[in-house]
């Protein structure tokens, strides 16, 4: 009889203790994500999408590329090196494996990422908009090159020849290069010339033409007409423009903040290290000869799977600096319909914005609807005597923003203004350092997130002291507080004076200040303790429903789905009869559809005019409970970042995101399904079905809301009548539920004084003359998630910090 050895017996330990992953409903993050860059190339072949925007997608599909090879394929390039490689939960493969697989997928792709660019470079060219190529220049176009390459360039640029005494340099993360092989006038063996193209001057320089058309030349391509008079002696025997792809994947935390470093200046060194990290890839536009290529290879340390060639520009985000180029007459051919957000029709912009959230909760949808009504808000508290704090996390912010400036005035004019600023939020961290700098010379209490989590929650919050009552404004958003992605991103903005949420607000930025993260809140979900949590109990009273035989359903709004937990759960529902629809931007790691296991899931993506950002938790065929968050169902999100899903519980904004989510829902035109084997196809119409765009219908559904709003009416009288809210949609009538961790006695509502409408709107100036309410600043404080926040100590209410 045979003996099971101590190995044998631990590994049947193991499978009793935890069952082998499922892998037949889930597939691979990387190869989601590039089909979901595909689908955003798709866009570039939609000839229903005018030319230039189609345009617009190639460079968009280039952008996202590039920090897709930065981040993840760096990542993973690291630890392919390891000798015992994590094995990935969703596919099973190593990192080694991963990378092989998008390499394998990259070429492909670049194919048709350069074929649809010519394409409609070429047709732009015959409606008048002309990029001019070395190879076709005129008489006169190629004497304007030279005389403004002579004029302009060659004093700015600095040709380097690489030889023994020159070692090869130091190429920046995603800089361009002009790069040929020199013959040398001695017995010298072929060198190599690089120039770098200057960043300092316009990439794109215009050509005269005649009117009513617009020719232009790129830079690199001004050089490379002159390159025969840039090396002295030696003779360029080819040419071809590089770009490096370098690893950007560095942990802010993982390298250390030294003894007394300011973590700006430990930030501001990380930077420099990221562009110096191992490439990824290199990209060649042009012809070089073997020798010269593999002269560049080689000393990059790359492989040759690791070059890709095309013969087109790289780096192709000048596209959008010559969209304000193209003559008028072409601007409604080659373009959107230009599009305002507009107001939104349950806010009277003539009164004071505060008291309006004190009468009834607010729902912002941008872009459809202006950011404005946030923005007033916030400048309309910095010059209310009664507003005694502001208090806000900051992720990415405008490089001009109004919100900030608003948030300097209220400093000066004596407010506790406490600002988290995210520095770690990839690729924006230069911006939140300057304002970080700026807003803490101003007097305001600047802290950052906590060491290992990054602080990706949207939330303000304002206080007020109406006599010795407080009241609060909370601000809950999907998206950043950013005036510019406001007008591109799709999201949600909740503002309200609910006594719960406040109360929750209130202690979430107590335990931000003490560093705590384990915090327990009643109306809110934050990660990374409790956000996760709640969707489980969501879905598992979504399960229970349907196997008691009641109907049961759940509805997901995300970018991404990638934790294994969350997808498990959600096979567990498609199993047990509830009906899961979702609605996912980018990476989808679970398949539905799959028999016995996810065919009662059903995905869609919309990939648009805007960018879908909006991230909605709904449960119920009623959606009773409605949530809306910052969050993706990301394992870095549920687990590894700060983040809050905050519940919508006024009935009319309630029903407001039931009737956009629906009309999501409908679309035919941009919506996409995901299929059982992980790829998407168009949705299919019913016959006599009409096409649905949701973009546009919500686009028409804002003009449409703002024309038919109730003109404002103003009083000249010194306490004027309550005016008549605007007309809310008709409401279904379906009682809110919050998915509580246990049960909590309610909080008590705090007494509420109803004032007169100050003075409007918040859009107004300041008084002339005004001095600052503060004459010496405050000493501006920083803090590494330490130091409470000072409201005064009869603004601190007592809560749980454990």
């Amino acid at each position: 009889m045979h003996m099971p050895s101590k190995i044998e017996k631990k590994q049947a330990a193991a499978k009793l203790r935890k069952p082998p992953r499922d892998f037949s409903y889930t597939q691979n993050r990387e190869l989601s994500w590039l089909r979901f860059d595909n689908r955003v190339l798709d866009e570039a072949f939609d000839e229903t999408v005018p030319l230039f925007e189609r345009l617009k997608f190639v460079s968009i599909f280039e952008s996202n590329l590039d920090e897709f090879l930065m981040v993840r394929v760096g990542g993973l390039s690291d630890l392919a090196e390891l000798k015992k490689q994590p094995v990935d939960n969703k596919s099973n493969m190593t990192a080694s494996e991963q990378v092989d697989a998008v390499m394998a997928e990259m070429p492909g792709l670049l194919t048709r990422w350069e074929s649809i660019f010519k394409s409609i470079e070429g047709k732009l060219d015959t409606l008048g908009v002309h990029r001019a190529r070395i190879d076709s220049l005129t008489p006169e176009e190629r004497t304007f090159v030279t005389r403004y390459f002579q004029a302009y360039v060659s004093p700015v640029i600095s040709p380097l020849v690489i030889d023994p005494r020159h070692p090869f340099p130091n190429l920046r993360n995603g800089a361009l290069y002009l790069a040929c092989g020199l013959d040398g006038v001695t017995d010298e063996e072929s060198l190599l010339g690089l120039i770098e193209i200057p960043t300092s001057m316009n990439r794109v320089v215009e050509i005269p033409s005649p009117t009513g058309t617009y020719s232009y030349i790129l830079l690199e391509d001004v050089i490379l007409a002159c390159l025969d008079s840039c090396f002295g002696s030696y003779k360029p025997l080819d040419r071809a423009l590089i770009r490096v792809t370098r690893n950007a994947d560095i942990d802010p935390d993982g390298e250390g903040v030294e003894e007394e470093e300011d973590y700006r200046q430990h930030m501001k060194r990380i930077l420099k290290k990221r562009l110096r990290l191992q490439p990824v890839v290199l990209a060649v536009s042009g012809s070089l000869e073997k020798a010269t290529l593999k002269t560049i290879r080689k000393a990059l340390e790359l492989s040759h799977r690791s070059v890709f060639t095309c013969d087109i520009p790289l780096d192709l985000g000048y596209v959008f600096g010559i969209e304000g180029k193209i003559p008028e007459h072409l601007r409604n051919e080659l373009l959107f319909t230009p599009f305002k957000p507009q107001p939104n029709p349950t806010i009277d912009m003539t009164r004071s914005i505060r008291e309006q959230v004190l009468q009834h909760d607010k729902l912002l949808f941008y872009p459809y609807e202006a950011m404005n009504p946030f923005l007033d808000l916030v400048h309309e508290a910095a010059y209310d005597p009664e507003c005694i704090s502001l208090r806000i996390t900051l992720y990415r912010v405008a490089k001009q923003s109004r919100l900030c400036e608003s948030l300097i005035d209220a400093a000066e004019n004596g407010k506790e203004v406490t600002v988290l600023m995210e520095l770690r939020a990839r690729f924006d961290e230069q911006n939140n350092i300057e304002w970080a700098e700026r807003l803490e010379e101003a007097g305001c209490t600047v802290i950052y997130g906590s060491e290992g989590f990054k602080c990706h929650s949207k939330i303000c919050q304002l206080t007020y002291r109406e006599g010795m009552a407080l009241t609060r404004l909370t601000l809950l958003g999907t998206g950043n507080f950013n005036e510019k992605t406001a007008k591109l991103y799709s999201d949600f903005m909740l503002m309200t004076a609910h006594p719960g949420i406040g109360e929750d607000a209130n202690l979430f930025f107590r335990n931000l200040s003490l560093g705590n993260l384990r915090g327990d809140y009643r109306f809110l979900g934050v990660a990374p303790v409790g956000l996760k949590p709640l969707i489980m109990r969501g879905l598992d009273r979504e399960i229970q429903r349907a196997l008691a035989g009641e109907p049961a359903r759940v509805f997901f709004k995300l970018n991404s789905l990638t934790d294994r937990e969350v997808i498990d759960k959600i096979a567990e529902a498609s199993c047990a009869g509830v009906r899961v629809d979702m609605i996912i931007r980018g990476i989808s790691c679970l398949k539905p559809g799959v028999p016995g296991k996810t065919e009662n899931v059903h995905v869609r993506s919309i990939v648009g005019r805007f960018l879908e950002h909006a991230r909605v938790y709904a449960f119920g065929v009623d959606s009773d409970m409605i949530y809306l968050s910052s969050a993706d169902m990301m394992t870095r999100n549920t687990e590894h970042r700060v983040e809050i899903a905050f519940p919508v519980l006024d009935p009319t904004c309630r029903a407001l995101v039931h009737e956009y989510m629906s009309m999501q829902l409908r679309d035919n035109v941009k919506a996409r399904s995901l299929t059982s084997d992980g790829t998407w196809v168009p949705v299919e119409r019913a016959e006599g079905e009409k096409p649905f765009n949701s973009q546009e219908a919500l686009l028409e559904r804002a003009y449409h809301n703002a024309e038919a709003a109730p003109e404002p009416v103003i009083e000249a009288k010194p306490a004027p009548e309550p005016e008549p809210q605007p007309v809310a949609p008709k409401v279904q009538e379906v009682q809110a539920t919050v998915i509580e961790p246990e049960p909590a006695p309610a909080p008590q509502p705090e007494p509420q004084v109803t004032k007169p409408a100050p003075e409007t709107s918040a859009r107004r100036k300041k008084p002339a003359g005004k001095t600052k309410a503060i004459e010496r600043h405050r000493p501006g404080r920083v803090r590494m998630g330490l130091g409470l926040i000072g409201l005064g100590l009869k603004t601190l209410i007592t809560g749980k910090t454990k």
